[in-house]
């Protein structure tokens, strides 16, 4: 219909429509089908093309937990590098709770052309099994399974740790996220082990876990804090600076001073850490530049060209603010 309106043949129509007219249709004709288009209200049967072509322009984006700010960023730069030739379909999980291999398996009856999986675990990825090209986000240690974009988490977790010795710190609880991604295990882990080299003690007890959300955090913090203000904890360090919003929110709630009594920090530096009362130190982890970067390593392969590299690691920084400010102790 919209070939007999402007005139033209049907394969005209589809370059038009699918946007690869460049050096193949002229302006007049472009001009003419667009109008037929918009005439018509025709629109491209994605399915269809799909079922032709045997792949979409669909792209999953697989994400743990969209709860957490972070992501927004994440996606936001994953928007960008895929450019409008692809769109962008998010597959997430509820709170707390991890992406099931047979979840996203269902997907694939859409024939994605590609898949972004952020923060994954191992066992999600052994269960996947993806026939269409994968690029990794965030996923320390998992570089075997696909080719890999990376935070460097570890330096900023050790960077974090020195400057609470520095400050003079010695006993300090940490507030961890509960999903379980390789991630937050090394941020953990990297910081555990810096901070005992340095002298400062984060006994197994001090250690509690929750869901990427402010109320939750600062729910756990409450009923953890009697315990660890008889411990003589000076500082607590978080997983993300959501649970660091909980955690401020709360020692204001029981009238705890921050730095003065205690000094609180995050990873992720979120936009609102630098606005909070105090502000909130943190280690700044680049989220756009992820998703931008993951985008165009994913776009590579889906247009099948070859990766200079694999393996990308992004660095990190550790960004000093009135949460931590150094006391005498």
């Amino acid at each position: 219909m919209v070939a007999a309106r402007a005139g033209v043949s049907t394969a005209t129509v589809s370059l038009v429509a699918n946007g690869k007219t460049a050096g193949r249709v002229s302006e007049d004709n472009i001009s003419r089908v667009r109008g037929a288009i918009a005439e018509l209200g025709y629109v491209v049967d994605g399915i269809g093309s799909s079922l032709a072509k045997g792949v979409s322009s669909i792209v999953i984006l697989v994400a743990p937990d969209i709860s957490n700010p972070f992501f927004a960023k994440v996606i936001a730069g994953v928007r960008d590098s895929l450019g409008p030739q692809y769109q962008l379909l998010l597959s997430v999980t509820e709170a707390g709770e991890s992406p099931r291999a047979d979840d996203v398996r269902r997907l694939m009856s859409l024939r994605p052309a590609g898949l972004l999986v952020d923060a994954p675990s191992a066992g999600f990825l052994e269960d996947l099994a993806s026939p269409s090209p994968v690029v990794l986000l965030d996923a320390p240690g998992l570089e075997a399974y696909a080719p890999s974009v990376n935070l460097d988490v570890a330096s900023g977790a050790r960077e974090l740790a020195a400057h609470l010795a520095d400050a003079g710190h010695r006993e300090v609880a940490y507030v961890d996220s509960v999903t379980g991604t390789e991630t937050f295990a090394l941020r953990r882990k990297s910081f555990l082990e810096e901070a005992a080299a340095r002298g400062i003690t984060v006994g197994a007890e001090r250690i509690i876990s929750t869901t990427i959300d402010v109320g939750t955090a600062a729910s756990a913090f409450a009923a953890a804090w009697p315990e660890w203000q008889r411990e003589g904890v000076t500082a607590v360090v978080c997983g993300t600076d959501t649970h660091a919003y909980g955690v401020l929110q709360e020692a204001r709630v029981a009238g705890v001073r921050i730095p003065e009594e205690l000094a609180v920090a995050g990873f992720d530096d979120l936009p609102y850490s630098a606005t909070s009362n105090p502000g909130l130190t943190s280690v700044h982890l680049p989220a756009t530049p992820l998703g931008l970067k993951a985008g165009e390593q994913l776009r590579r392969l889906m247009e099948g060209q070859v990766l200079e590299q694999a393996g990308v690691t992004l660095e990190s920084s550790l960004v000093v603010r009135g949460s931590t400010a150094a006391a005498e102790r």
